[in-house]
C-alpha cells in the first residue's frame, strides 16, 4: 500500500518522496505546487482532493504547511486554514480511508518564548517536557494541529506521531543579523551543536515514525542533531559558548579558522533528542562532530540528499535584495 505525503513540492516533502521512490516503495506527493515530487495538485484543505489522494494510503506523512517566514505575507487566517483546517481535512480523510499511521512533522517554533531564557539566566535545556509558549501564529497554528493529532489518536485510535523538527532547510537565516555576521555554511555548522537537522536524518526519523506508530500509540519528540552538551554546560554556553566547544572538540579551532568560520559567543537553547532516539530507534548521523571530520577532508557536511533538493525559498518574490521579508 502507498504512503502518502503531503507537501511534496518542499523541502522536506521532497526528500521523503525522493527516498521512498530510491527504496522502490509505493509513495504518492500532494503538494499545491507541480513538481516532479507531486503526483496530485491540489489543497489539503479540500476535501474531495484529500479523498482522492488517500484512496490505498496506508500511511500519511504530513509535511505540507506555512512556515515562519510566511508570516509576514500571509494573515492569520491563511495560517488557520494551512496549518489547522488542513491537518483537520487530513486527519478526518485518513480515519475515512481506514490510514493506519499518520505522521505530522511539527516544529520547535511550537515552544516559542520558551526557548529564550531571560538574561542572565542559563540557556534552556528544550526536552518534551517543556511548556510551549507560541509567540507568532506560526507556532500557535502549529501547536493547535499537534492538539488535533492527539485528539484523533485518543478519539479514533488513530496511531499517530508528532516530530517536533528543527531547523533544516539549506537557505541563509532569516534573521537578517546572523546572515550579516556568519557566512550560512559557518552558521549552520555551528547550529548542528544545539538548533539543527540535516534533512537526511530527518527523512529517517519520519519513515521510523511510520513503522513505530503503531506501537506507539500517539507521541511527541523532538527531532534535531543530537547535541554534545549536558545540563551541566547551560550556564557557560550562554556566557562563553566557545570555551565549552574547545573543551569538547580541541579540534574546532583550528578546523574554523582555515574556514575563515567562527564560533558563536552564545547559545541560549539546546534541543535534546534522546527521546526520539529511544522510542523511534533513530540514529542521527550528522551532527557537529560529522562536520569536523568533513572539514579535515575539505568536504561538504551536508547530506548527499540535502545538496540534490538544493534550495527552494519560501517566496516567489525577493525582498529588497534579501531573500525573506521584513517581519512586521
Amino acid at each position: 500500500m502507498t504512503i502518502l505525503v503531503t507537501g511534496s513540492a518542499g523541502h522536506l516533502g521532497e526528500a521523503i518522496v525522493r527516498t521512498l521512490r530510491a527504496r522502490g516503495e509505493a509513495v504518492r506527493g500532494l503538494d499545491l505546487n507541480p513538481s516532479d515530487f507531486t503526483d496530485i495538485t491540489g489543497s489539503i484543505t479540500d476535501r474531495a482532493c484529500v479523498r482522492e489522494s488517500m484512496a490505498g494510503v496506508r500511511a500519511v506523512i504530513h509535511t505540507a504547511t506555512l512556515h515562519k517566514p510566511h508570516v509576514a505575507t500571509h494573515d492569520r487566517q491563511a495560517f488557520v486554514d494551512t496549518n489547522v483546517t488542513g491537518t483537520l481535512v487530513l486527519l478526518e480523510g485518513a480515519v475515512a480511508a481506514g490510514v493506519q499511521a499518520f505522521v505530522f512533522t511539527s516544529t520547535t517554533s511550537a515552544f516559542g518564548a520558551a526557548l529564550t531564557p531571560d538574561e542572565g539566566e542559563p540557556a534552556a535545556w528544550i526536552t518534551e517536557e517543556v511548556t510551549p509558549v507560541p509567540k507568532n501564529i506560526y507556532g500557535a497554528t502549529k501547536l493547535s494541529a499537534e492538539l488535533l493529532c492527539e485528539l484523533f489518536a485518543r478519539t479514533h485510535r488513530l496511531s499517530t506521531v508528532v516530530l517536533r523538527t528543527s531547523r533544516f532547510f539549506p537557505e541563509a537565516d532569516d534573521d537578517a543579523m546572523a546572515r550579516t555576521a556568519y557566512l550560512t555554511a559557518n552558521m549552520q555548522a555551528n547550529e548542528l551543536l544545539h538548533r539543527r537537522l540535516d534533512v537526511e536524518d530527518a527523512v529517517q526519523a519520519h519513515l521510523l515514525a511510520v513503522e513505530r506508530a503503531a506501537t506507539i500509540g500517539f507521541g511527541r519528540y523532538i527531532v534535531s542533531a543530537t547535541t554534545p552538551f549536558d545540563v551541566g554546560d547551560l550556564a557557560a554556553l550562554r556566557t562563553d559558548a566557545r570555551s565549552v566547544v574547545r573543551r569538547l572538540f580541541p579540534d574546532y579551532e583550528a578546523l574554523f579558522t582555515r574556514q575563515g568560520w567562527q564560533m558563536v559567543d552564545s547559545i541560549d537553547r539546546v534541543y535534546v533528542n534522546a527521546r526520539a532516539r529511544a522510542a523511534l530507534g533513530w540514529q542521527p548521523k550528522y551532527d557537529f562532530r560529522h562536520v569536523l571530520t568533513c572539514l579535515s577532508h575539505d568536504a561538504d557536511f551536508r547530506s548527499p540528499l540535502m545538496r540534490a533538493i538544493g534550495q527552494k525559498g519560501y517566496h516567489a518574490e525577493r525582498f529588497d535584495g534579501a531573500p525573506y521579508p521584513v517581519a512586521p
